[in-house]
């Protein structure tokens, strides 16, 4: 019997190497190589797939581009808007799907009580982590009539039983919860492992593309906040969807890492009930709080996440440092960016924070990365500093700039119509941006600020 070998797999890109190194050759990262066993002979990992009446094909030969027909996929409407909207229309037709997220974020409650309202679909339910009575327990809290589901459920870890299933089933849908889990007699390394998930990732990916049955793989995250498992698994996959969220706030966003259907800034939000998950189609009048007239230290930016407007409040807090040396903390908001947007209050406007302490949060729990984010980041914090509230009916957008210029934000039409469907009567712009707006038809003020200085004039007079 042929001695097995001993190789070592880079966990962040993927690279093989045959002996350990410190640093990775291929994306430089450190400590990163991963040692796995490799059979000598050959495997059966990814080799076998369950019977299918069209497996005969001719041997692939090049094509002329001209020549390929590029048909509309098919595509499965999964009963839900935003899942639908991450997706690119849906899913599609023998494309293998990766959701990642945190424990406890709501991942298999996602899937679970979206497969559930598929009736006119035959789907495939495998768990590794849970009974088969803890997932009925689930599926009749989120769908109370789900006794008219055709939801198929297995427990099951083992590849080659899976695939066993499947092809007496022949089911148009198949979950993996999750991939983890999953392990191949081919390959001898315990559930969970670098080989182990690919060997079953590389299979499961032959299967969905020879089959034409769509595949969701379900996935953890590792307390880097990264995706379990070799990076090769994000590389196979045909969209990679990010399930986050604090489990402290209700509120869940599912973002669109990668996909190969369709765009990766679209953006769902879902707002986490007793229930089951609740689809949010207008969040910006969830993520403003009401009664806030008279309190300082807030402002409403109209930012972008993804490719939906959203009004976002900006909370501050600024005093004075009790310990000598003063704190900057925000939560929802990069804490660099932060410093060099007070460095500017200072440097260009002349108010002196150097020995105070500021807070920054962003209401909801959301964490955003939207540059028009930093006039009212500045605005914020002048407020909660001079004490002074503004207006409740006064919304903003800017990119703030080393100089203390504002500079121009992408989509301003559409911030402007979201501020105007939520009632908001003015709302500073960047100048430079107003070029091309026909501001006739608008209900709304625009007020056009060039610098720091001119915003902080209009704001508290």
């Amino acid at each position: 019997m042929a001695k097995d070998k001993t190789m070592y797999v880079c966990s962040e890109c993927g690279q093989e190497s045959a002996k350990w190194i410190g640093k990775c050759p291929a994306c430089g990262q450190w400590n990163t190589m991963k040692e796995i066993k490799v059979a000598a002979g050959p495997t059966k990992s990814g080799a076998w797939l369950p019977p299918l009446a069209d497996r005969t094909q001719p041997k692939n030969r090049p094509v002329p581009v001209r020549d390929i027909k590029a048909d509309q996929e098919i595509r499965i409407d999964m009963g839900d808007q935003e899942l639908n909207r991450v997706l690119g229309g849906g899913l599609v037709e023998g494309s293998l799907v990766l959701l990642g997220g945190e424990p406890g974020i709501g991942k298999s409650t996602l899937i679970l009580q979206t497969v559930l309202r598929l009736r006119d679909r035959k789907i495939l339910y495998v768990s590794g982590e849970e009974s088969a009575r803890q997932i009925k327990l689930r599926a009749d809290r989120l769908s109370p009539d789900g006794q008219e589901s055709d939801l198929l459920i297995l427990c099951e870890t083992s590849l080659e039983s899976i695939y066993e299933h499947i092809a007496e089933e022949q089911p148009d849908l198949v979950v993996i919860d999750s991939i983890q889990t999953i392990q191949t007699e081919g390959v001898e390394s315990s559930p969970g492992s670098l080989a182990q998930i690919r060997e079953c990732a590389a299979s499961l990916l032959k299967f969905a593309k020879s089959g034409g049955c769509s595949v969701v793989l379900i996935g953890h995250i590792t307390k880097e906040g990264t995706l379990a498992g070799p990076k090769v698994l994000e590389h196979i996959v045909d969209c990679v969807l990010q399930f986050e969220g604090d489990q402290h706030y209700m509120y869940r966003i599912l973002r669109s890492q990668k996909n190969r259907f369709g765009s990766t800034s679209e953006l769902g939000i879902y707002e986490m009930l007793q229930g089951g998950l609740r689809q949010v189609n207008n969040p910006s009048e969830l993520l403003l709080t009401e009664g806030r007239e008279g309190l300082s230290g807030i402002a409403i930016c109209a930012a972008i996440e993804g490719v939906r407007p959203l009004l976002i409040e900006t909370q501050a807090l600024v005093s004075t440092a009790a310990y000598g040396t003063a704190q900057r903390s925000a939560t929802g908001f990069d804490t660099r960016r932060l410093a060099m947007l007070l460095a500017v209050l200072e440097k260009r406007v002349g108010f002196k924070l150097a020995q105070k302490d500021v807070f920054l949060n962003i209401a909801g729990g959301l964490r955003v990365t939207d540059p028009a984010m930093d006039l009212s980041v500045i605005a914020a914090v002048l407020s909660s500093n001079v004490d002074a509230a503004i207006d409740t009916d006064t919304c903003m957008c800017g990119e703030v700039g080393l100089s203390g210029e504002i500079r121009p934000v992408s989509r301003l039409e559409q911030r402007i119509a979201e501020a105007q469907k939520l009632g908001f009567r003015r709302m500073l712009v960047p100048a430079q941006g107003l070029k091309g707006i026909d501001r006739k038809h608008l209900s709304i003020d625009l007020i056009p600020v060039r610098r720091v200085a001119e915003a902080v004039r209009e704001l508290f007079g």
